[in-house]
């Protein structure tokens, strides 16, 4: 059994707070360890989750042009860099892909980091990646299957075009997409009818609706990890909720 999710999202439409209560679904029953890559450059998802994060593969990456110890082949120096920057979780493991590539030629790192990643991927049952609106780190992994693609708006034009354009992105990627779900978050009145494009991307049944939720906005103002929502949080009932059917669905 094993089960990968790949998130997408406009940022600040609360996709890295819906990454981390699914890790947090996941783990409370039963399915883990989980892998959680955060795919984002402006990596959060340790914040969410409530852990520290001390260094990135994007560091690494950078290092590797400079830093590479006399003696020590650079294949082996970047699997020590990924081995240092795995984060222990309760149940999960977080990697953080970081910043994006500075100035001058990143093949040599970029394919050995997509070779040492996807080795590390093989060894988890579980896999949640928060990705950027691009897709670009997931679309480097040859590790390519997609169980569930879950896109996170808020009830804004934008939101939810960006949520479109992604499953558009994704479809032209060679990837395996086993399905896909649009979460509209942040939602106060519910919407008589969805744009066109939404319409035309999401069937009925993919969209699923999470309300406003003022506990969450209170954890998000004090710096409280997400993940960690009591159970009378409106959000954390509807994703809780959403997750028992996705899961039941999508798990192999």
């Amino acid at each position: 059994m094993g089960l990968t999710v790949a998130m997408g999202g406009k940022g600040g439409t609360g996709k890295t707070t819906v990454a981390g209560l699914l890790i947090r679904y996941l783990i409370d029953h039963g399915m883990k360890p989980v892998l959680a890559v955060d795919a984002d450059s402006n990596s959060n998802l340790n914040e969410v989750l409530g852990v520290a994060l001390n260094e990135t593969l994007g560091d690494a990456r950078e290092q590797m042009k400079t830093d590479v110890p006399v003696g020590m082949t650079k294949d082996i120096y970047m699997e020590l860099k990924v081995e240092q920057s795995l984060v222990e979780g309760d149940g999960f493991d977080l990697i953080a892909m970081g910043r994006p590539e500075g100035a001058g030629c990143y093949c040599a790192a970029n394919n050995l980091l997509s070779g040492l990643l996807d080795r590390l991927i093989e060894s988890y049952d579980y896999l949640v990646v928060d990705n950027e609106a691009g897709m670009e780190h997931f679309s480097r992994l040859t590790q390519k299957d997609i169980d569930l693609l879950l896109l996170v708006s808020d009830p804004s034009r934008r939101g939810l075009t960006a949520a479109c354009r992604i499953v558009e992105l994704v479809a032209s990627l060679p990837i395996r997409i086993g399905g896909k779900m649009l979460v509209v978050n942040q939602v106060r009145v519910t919407p008589e009818s969805w744009p066109e494009d939404v319409i035309k991307t999401f069937k009925e049944d993919e969209i699923a609706i999470f309300p406003a939720d003022p506990v969450l906005a209170e954890y998000d103002r004090t710096g409280k990890p997400t993940a960690l929502l009591p159970a009378y949080s409106a959000v954390a009932q509807a994703a809780m909720a959403l997750f028992d059917s996705l899961i039941a669905k999508y798990r192999k």
